[in-house]
């Protein structure tokens, strides 16, 4: 009878099972990238549904990047110059480019995890805030993006970078609402 002590469990849900696939198929082709997005808020103590995987990558591997999603049976439902989406049955999986140079370096200082998953690179808190800001500031109505933001500040305020915050929040012009929100956490 094989050893089967050293053979990895298969994660149990549809969206683990998604982001060991889709973490094993960028790390085969030797790209770069961070989880961001809804799944990202759990390495925070933030937990949420959410229905999708979100990964900040390289952006000069878009084109690699596209033809292995391609490869696994995704299909690209939309891709512009700073992200792409894929869709494949029931599952989602977006692309945010770290082309800008805060998004480069949120993506070089992502910290490595040990997770249910396996191994894997998140990005900051004070990272996601910046990312979930830019999405609320893009489209007001996605006030899930706001709630995201109250959550990590209520979690970690006591020990964030908050220049680093308040430095995301004065690039959209948007300080005020930072103040709101640091008054309402406290």
């Amino acid at each position: 009878m094989p050893d089967k002590s050293n053979i990895p469990a298969q994660p149990a849900s549809r969206l683990g099972r998604q982001i060991a696939q889709a973490s094993s198929a960028l790390d085969s082709i030797g790209v770069q990238f961070a989880l961001i997005g809804g799944l990202a808020l759990a390495s925070h103590q933030v937990i949420r549904a959410t229905q999708d995987v979100d990964f900040l990558v390289e952006a000069e591997k878009a084109e690699t990047i596209d033809a292995e999603l391609l490869r696994l049976g995704y299909r690209c439902t939309h891709r512009g110059p700073d992200a792409a989406n894929y869709a494949r049955s029931d599952e989602g999986l977006d692309l945010l480019y770290a082309s800008r140079p805060i998004a480069r370096r949120l993506l070089a200082n992502a910290s490595e995890l040990q997770t249910a998953l396996g191994r894997i690179r998140v990005v900051s808190a004070e990272g996601l805030i910046g990312f979930k800001l830019q999405a609320f500031v893009n489209e007001p109505r996605r006030t899930q993006d706001l709630e995201d933001i109250r959550m990590l500040l209520g979690a970690h305020v006591a020990s964030m970078d908050m220049e680093e915050v308040r430095e995301y929040f004065r690039l959209f012009d948007r300080e005020s609402l930072l103040d709101e929100l640091l008054r309402k956490t406290a």
